[in-house]
């Protein structure tokens, strides 16, 4: 059960309900929420209550077609796929003319169904960039000169990866990893498949009471089941999804997995080393199998001009860079030290660590994740990409740092959990455990049911820290959207060569953080177009036709990240003229050039240019 601030539960009229903070019901077609904040100015007016609630897509919608019809020069929406239960795959594009090609940051979040605080994480970083461009204050400070850059930063959101997986997590608590669907091929295989068995519109978890049971309930505090030792005393129980077992013989029971009844997870399903089944569980059939995995590849590849690429997660409190396959020292040492930047910003700001995906993040040793989004991001479109793991819970109840940040997750001890119910009945309103409720089960008996509701205190930050995980995630997107390269022309000029013959030349700088080509580790990708000047003439001539367009290369960007061995305080030196080029032209004649130098990755500077006397 959901309950708001004055302790009232909402079922699915949307009237108040008398029943206790322990009865569960269903959520209402708003999501999982909480009462919005006082409404300060025009942009946030149009709020949906997303930095306060888990919205569900009806809202999610709803909320961007405000804004999109409030501000229909900065704010565009396009759908880049539909969902197999028929919802729109929603992308909101941030910036004046969106077909300009010009730097972009991407931003994406619930891929996972139930990790939701990343839809409105990335709903709140599209409202603060639309209130960057509307000149409206934000939460947090941005110097005058960033907001000039985030004003010419494309910023593409994609609040909801996973719709149909988010709105069967909202209305029914039960665990999908990605998506609410299974297609494979089960041949009569016992399985199980999630449900509400007592009623209460919830799918949780089951417990039976068994001599071989290895689960018992918590000493201090029996809410929580915990693995048995050799010191326990009965009741021992063996724990199960709330549901029914499909194809059940009568007698075995199959054991569950996270992907039971919903396959595949996404974030195994992208190309960069995609593995099968049998080496990488929860693959998907081929790479971009799914359509939702499939909507957002053909979105990036048709948008190559993404730098920043922000990959939202929960939880644990932490970002996850690349690479997850190698370790640091066979990466670029330009893209460490980029990474080490962002990370020191990170900790900063949001007080997460930056770690490294194959050091400190891989659950079994040496085998790392296949599939992933954010690689494929950084590895094939050499983006300065990275997972976030929003809503840092193990602090609030003191745990104890491991030595592997990834080992956090499977090192509760009882004491812990004694402090996690602690903490969730005095800081979370006891959204968390629902009672164990005695019913008889059609295929085993005898059964209890309830136990953890993980959705708002676990998977995500209680409503209460929602507001503040959105504002700290945003300045900090606000520092890194700013590290994209900025192609422009820095000089033009003319000299007389003799009568009706001048000399053009154009001096084009990068003066971005970032190279053109984005992580140097990369460079080669062919998604890294180099730059070329093209020059259209009127009323003039080129004295070499053949030169209308000129391939330039890449420019190198003024940014080295962080303890770069090139910056040494002790011997201080640049790099040459890496970040400058410049290209010329002999013109015949009187008239204008019109000169675009640029790429379809690092966009375009154009310049009229008149020639002796010329417009």
């Amino acid at each position: 059960m959901i309950c708001d601030e004055t302790g009232c539960c909402t079922g699915v009229s949307g009237e108040a309900s008398s029943a206790g903070p322990n009865v569960s019901v269903s959520i209402t077609s708003a999501g999982l929420g909480y009462p919005p904040r006082a409404m300060a100015s025009s942009l946030a007016s149009l709020s949906r209550g997303f930095r306060r609630s888990y919205i569900d897509h009806a809202t999610l919608t709803a909320q961007l077609r405000a804004w999109v019809e409030a501000y229909p020069a900065l704010a565009h929406l396009s759908s880049i796929g539909t969902s197999p239960e028929g919802r729109e795959i929603w992308m909101l594009t941030i910036g004046p003319e969106p077909e300009r090609v010009r730097p972009a940051v991407w931003v994406d979040g619930n891929m996972h169904a139930s990790e939701l605080a990343g839809s409105s994480v990335a709903l709140a970083i599209a409202e603060d960039a639309l209130a960057i461009h509307l000149d409206e204050p934000l939460a947090f400070p941005v110097a005058p000169h960033l907001r000039r850059i985030l004003k010419e930063t494309l910023f593409y959101v994609v609040p909801r990866i996973s719709p149909d997986g988010a709105e069967a997590v909202l209305t029914t608590g039960r665990y999908v990893r990605s998506v609410p669907r299974d297609s494979r091929l089960h041949g009569g295989t016992a399985r199980w498949i999630a449900g509400d068995v007592d009623g209460d519109g919830l799918a949780l978890s089951m417990r039976k009471e068994d001599p071989t049971g290895d689960y018992v309930a918590c000493p201090g505090a029996p809410q929580i089941m915990v693995p048995r030792t050799i010191d326990d005393l009965p009741p021992f129980y063996r724990l199960y999804p709330e549901g029914h077992i499909d194809c059940f013989d009568g007698e075995t029971i199959p054991a569950p997995t996270y992907l039971t009844d919903n396959y595949p997870d996404l974030n195994r399903n992208f190309p960069f080393h995609w593995r099968s089944e049998s080496d990488q569980f929860g693959a998907g059939e081929y790479p971009g199998s799914e359509p939702e995995a499939r909507a957002v590849l053909d979105a990036a590849v048709a948008r190559p001009n993404v730098f920043v690429w922000l990959n939202l997660h929960t939880f644990g409190g932490c970002f996850i860079r690349p690479p997850g396959d190698t370790p640091d020292e066979k990466m670029s040492p330009f893209d460490l030290g980029v990474y080490k930047q962002v990370g020191e910003w990170a900790e900063a700001i949001t007080g997460y660590p930056m770690v490294s995906g194959h050091d400190e993040f891989l659950y079994e040793p040496g085998k790392p994740l296949f599939g992933a989004l954010s690689e494929w991001a950084y590895e094939h479109r050499g983006a300065l990409s990275y997972v976030c793991e929003l809503w840092d819970l193990f602090p609030r109840i003191g745990m104890k740092p491991t030595k592997k940040f990834v080992d956090r997750y499977t090192s509760m001890r009882r004491e812990d959990c004694v402090a996690l119910a602690k903490w969730d009945a005095e800081h979370n309103r006891s959204r968390l455990f629902v009672p164990w409720v005695r019913v008889a089960h059609p295929q085993l008996g005898e059964v209890e049911v309830g136990g953890l509701d993980r959705r708002v205190g676990i998977t995500n930050p209680p409503y209460e820290e929602l507001p503040g995980v959105c504002e700290k995630q945003s300045a900090l997107m606000m520092r890194v959207g700013s590290l994209v390269p900025r192609v422009v022309i820095a000089r033009v000029e003319l000299t007389p060569l003799r009568e009706d013959v001048t000399a053009v030349s154009v001096t084009i700088d990068n003066q971005g953080y970032l190279p053109t080509y984005g992580m140097r580790g990369r460079k080669g990708e062919p998604v890294n177009e180099p730059l070329s000047a093209t020059v259209k003439t009127e009323g003039c001539t080129l004295e070499e036709p053949g030169r209308a367009r000129v391939v330039l290369g890449q420019l190198e960007g003024w940014g080295k990240g962080l303890n770069a061995a090139e910056q040494g305080v002790f011997y201080a030196m640049s790099p040459g003229t890496d970040a400058t080029r410049t290209v010329r032209w002999v013109v015949k004649g009187r008239g204008s050039l019109e000169v675009e130098i640029g790429s379809r990755r690092a966009g375009f500077a154009t310049r009229r240019i008149g020639i002796g006397g010329g417009v």
